[in-house]
């Protein structure tokens, strides 16, 4: 896109509202990789979504950051859901300081013949205003009220799917431009084979947006109950990972781009029928009761307990569990309305999950009191998060023989280098079946060793419930455009391995085929 200057109004105190009404963009000739599922004469709704043109440039080219490298003033936003549906509406709120005209480009990502994103349409110049930064309020929140800048109602021809909209400000005077994202995920009610949860909980918990305003930044302690977060305000850079990847130009997307988007491009790649959904969408089982799987991807820490016992329906219901993720489940996040009374838009940190096991008990004597106590996780994921949870490592495989590696050549002690990383899990529940598949070390702060466990276990019904204990799982699965290889306490993943992808689909194919 080339911003063009055009005249505007002078008006500084209300954003210009534009309703879009769009179509989706003419397909191409890509066919991709068909898995087999369903009707193998008919290619399922995602194969058809990515034979659509990828775009060549959707990416953030200029990123500029404050000195304290949070937030980028220039322009920043923020929507006011974090899911939609098609046919509802979303407002997007954009600050420019100085204002500014400035455009909004939105991009489904997926696949796209390699591309990893497809634009669905375009809006402005629309005229910017620099909106204020507000007060703290209890708990030190911050909750901004801005004006809607941008009103769209969902086209019904849009996938569910992770959007950015990119924005730009409109060169004025020879200046140059500035960029950042807006995220939002569009879901639906179809029934699929694999429910892709974003981590949108976690993604706000570190979100230090605007100056240095976390979860974890509060004066009385950075693991108590003492801070407030709230989805109205931009998602700033992720500070607290300096230590793992340095990256400004993900600024707005929060940790999308770089924990669970190559699992996303993976399954689009390869034609799996996936729709995807938030947190914030499992506060009842509803959905995922129409799917075969459920997957937890990336850095899965915050869950209501409302979402863990709707998990545990889909399991209880014979919905296969995949938990390509670390550190999942780990602090009771209670949501509660915003200050305007939508639903679903302040959480916090309630409590730690782990019912009576120690290291429950031990958080709530070290950083307590809290509100509430979570169950034991473990009883859900098949292993549990263990103390301290940093570190980076290997992961080795203990039983070869096991039908999830069937088909990738490893012998027992074989290791994926550096895949275990940034969090993971190393505690194994007692639970009738379950079986290490996996185990090994994890070097915390580079030397301090700590075991780290994978698991899977019988569901009731013919399913199963799989833990692959690392936040770096989808790391082995692809690098799409706009990805960024993390790193950790001296180790990293090295990136697409032929070995985690055959996992994954061994997974995967026996998961959407057993139901």
């Amino acid at each position: 896109m080339k911003p063009r200057d055009q005249e505007f109004s002078n008006s500084r105190r209300k954003a210009i509202k534009t309703t879009l009404q769009v179509g989706i963009l003419g397909a191409s000739s890509f066919a991709s990789f068909s898995c087999e599922t369903g009707d193998k004469g008919h290619s399922n709704a995602i194969e058809r979504e990515n034979q659509k043109e990828g775009s060549l440039d959707w990416q953030l080219t200029r990123v500029r950051l404050d000195d304290q490298q949070y937030r980028s003033p220039w322009i920043e936003g923020y929507c006011s859901k974090q899911s939609v549906r098609a046919g509802e509406d979303l407002d997007i709120m954009v600050s420019t300081t100085p204002a500014r005209p400035f455009m909004l480009e939105i991009f489904r990502t997926g696949y796209y013949q390699g591309r990893g994103a497809r634009l669905v349409t375009t809006v402005g110049p629309i005229q910017g205003t620099a909106q204020p930064v507000p007060e703290p309020g209890d708990k030190n929140i911050h909750e901004c009220k801005w004006e809607s800048s941008i009103h769209i109602e969902i086209p019904t021809d849009w996938m569910s799917g992770v959007y950015l909209g990119r924005l730009t400000t409109v060169p004025q005077d020879g200046e140059p431009y500035w960029q950042s994202y807006v995220i939002f995920i569009v879901t639906d009610d179809r029934p699929a084979d694999i429910l892709f949860q974003c981590s949108e909980n976690t993604w706000q918990a570190y979100n230090r947006w605007p100056n240095d305003y976390s979860i974890y930044t509060h004066p009385k302690g950075n693991q108590g109950p003492w801070a407030d977060v709230s989805f109205d305000r931009p998602y700033g850079r992720e500070a607290q990972y300096d230590a793992i990847v340095n990256d400004p130009l993900s600024v707005g997307a929060g940790e999308y781009l770089l924990f669970e988007f190559p699992l996303a491009y993976f399954l689009e790649q390869h034609g799996y029928d996936v729709t995807y959904c938030t947190n914030s969408d499992m506060l009842t089982p509803d959905r995922g009761l129409r799917c075969k799987s459920f997957v937890s991807v990336g850095h899965d820490e915050y869950w209501d307990i409302r979402q863990y016992r709707s998990v545990e329906k889909l399991r209880d219901e014979g919905v296969n569990i995949l938990f390509l993720s670390g550190n999942s489940v780990c602090w009771v996040t209670p949501f509660r309305p915003s200050s305007s009374g939508q639903a679903n838009r302040i959480i916090s940190r309630g409590g730690p999950y782990g019912a009576e096991n120690d290291y429950a008990k031990g958080r709530e004597e070290d950083h307590g009191p809290f509100p509430e106590r979570g169950p034991d996780e473990g009883m859900l994921m098949g292993v549990r998060n263990v103390e301290p949870v940093n570190g980076g490592g290997d992961w080795s495989i203990v039983q070869p023989d096991h039908w999830i590696f069937s088909g990738t050549g490893m012998r027992e002690g074989d290791a994926i280098p550096g895949l275990v990383g940034w969090e993971y899990h190393g505690d194994p529940a007692k639970i009738d079946g379950l079986e290490v598949v996996a185990r090994g070390t994890a070097w915390v702060g580079g030397e301090q060793p700590q075991e780290w466990v994978a698991t899977i276990y019988p569901g009731p019904r013919d399913n199963f419930v799989f833990n692959a204990s690392t936040i770096f799982w989808s790391q082995g699965l692809s690098h799409p455009p706009g990805h960024t290889l993390p790193w950790s306490h001296w180790s990293r993943p090295h990136g697409p391995d032929e070995r985690v992808q055959r996992i994954t689909h061994n997974l995967l194919q026996r998961a959407i085929g057993s139901k």
